[in-house]
């Protein structure tokens, strides 16, 4: 994927879903864990040295698996990729917890699935389509249907979660 430096920068600097400082190592054999200041925008998760103002690098959370390391680690992997791995320590369990969280609802994926899930349930409780008001209820990137049925597993942590 191609993308634009310039906004990059831009989108880095924009507040913060999440921000902390943690260890980081990359996917490298024998690389070791560095401190970096880590920002969660958006579904980027960039990641800078503590006293520079523009990121190192940045990973598009999408097609990604988050998964609960050591005590007070996780790690991030590709899909297309799984040997490309970032381990990441933080500084207490719940720290671990909050971060994994948030990483497993950043992606575009989980939002939009989110999306379907809660427009069913409405329409189920009401009988009505809540996206019909605003003109797009029939736009295929609102319907699951549209996906193969192992498409439709959903990978929330290490465990599938089947959404219809």
């Amino acid at each position: 994927m191609r993308y634009n430096e310039k906004e990059l920068q831009a989108l880095s600097r924009q507040p913060a879903e999440m921000a902390a400082e943690l260890g980081m190592r990359g996917p490298k054999k024998g690389s070791v864990a560095k401190r970096r200041l880590v920002k969660l925008v958006v579904n980027f998760l960039f990641y800078f040295r503590p006293d520079e103002a523009e990121p190192l690098g940045a990973l598009l959370l999408e097609r990604c698996r988050v998964a609960q390391e050591e005590p007070g680690g996780f790690s991030i992997s590709f899909v297309e990729d799984l040997s490309r791995k970032y381990h990441f320590e933080c500084c207490s369990q719940e720290q671990c917890q909050e971060w994994m969280e948030a990483l497993r609802r950043a992606s575009y994926e989980y939002m939009r699935r989110s999306l379907i899930f809660y427009r069913n349930e409405i329409r189920k409780m009401t009988g009505k389509d809540p996206l019909e008001q605003f003109g797009i209820s029939e736009e295929a990137r609102f319907q699951l249907n549209s996906l193969p049925r192992d498409e439709r597993t959903a990978c929330i942590g290490s465990q599938p979660h089947v959404l219809d």
